[in-house]
């Protein structure tokens, strides 16, 4: 049941030759990016919001998230499916649901972790609340985001296939599904390979952003007024 890996290397290889594996990856990498990229464009904003910076609104809305934040992914697909079918729509929705906590997260404790002295040093310099909140909160907490987007970022893989095998007739997960159904064993363990890489190397992608955008941030940060 256990294949030799040099088969398994063949095969994948072979895989990507005929095309087989590619048009699944890239259809994966699809749902994957659309869905972590909305994640991104509600979580961070969401996170600033309920980071204790705006109080009236955190106090609005924290009660809110605390309860979705606790609804189980997989019991949240088979909702969307009921409710909107199954097609693309069902995938990205719980890929984003997933992704989101751990940015809002981790936005807010890097807001709340600010270090206390360097607001002090802002105020002195009389530096306005939205001032301070652009030119020291932001990004000091930045460390902290990018902690929550490399999170968000593997579980956009991972919650992805398993969206895929649940309601997909395309994508990784789906050919892992397809696979077992047939007893194809070298394919099988090609796509899980591949998904493994694949987490690997986005991990990687996201520390090297954190790090040229992070450093950027802090070079501009030293060089300004404050």
């Amino acid at each position: 049941m256990v294949p030799a890996f040099t088969d398994l290397v063949k095969n994948i290889w072979n895989m990507f030759l005929d095309g087989s594996l590619t048009k699944h990856l890239v259809i994966s990498l699809r749902r994957a990016g659309i869905g972590f990229a909305l994640a991104v464009i509600a979580g961070i904003p969401l996170g600033l919001l309920l980071g204790g910076w705006f109080k009236t609104i955190q106090k609005s809305l924290e009660w809110l998230m605390k309860i979705f934040s606790q609804v189980n992914p997989f019991v949240m697909f088979h909702i969307i499916i009921l409710v909107l079918g199954i097609d693309e729509k069902p995938k990205v929705i719980i890929i984003m649901w997933a992704c989101l906590w751990p940015i809002v997260t981790n936005t807010i404790l890097g807001i709340r972790n600010v270090n206390e002295n360097i607001l002090k040093a802002a105020r002195g310099f009389g530096l306005g609340r939205v001032a301070i909140f652009i030119k020291v909160v932001f990004p000091a907490s930045l460390p902290s985001i990018f902690t929550g987007l490399r999170l968000s970022a593997g579980y956009s893989v991972f919650m992805l296939v398993a969206a895929e095998m649940m309601g997909a007739s395309s994508g990784l997960g789906w050919l892992i599904k397809s696979s077992e159904e047939n007893f194809q064993i070298l394919n099988i363990y090609g796509a899980a390979l591949v998904i493994a890489l694949l987490g690997v190397f986005i991990d990687g992608l996201m520390q090297l952003l954190e790090k040229r955008f992070t450093g950027r941030i802090k070079a501009d940060y030293l060089n300004s007024e404050i």
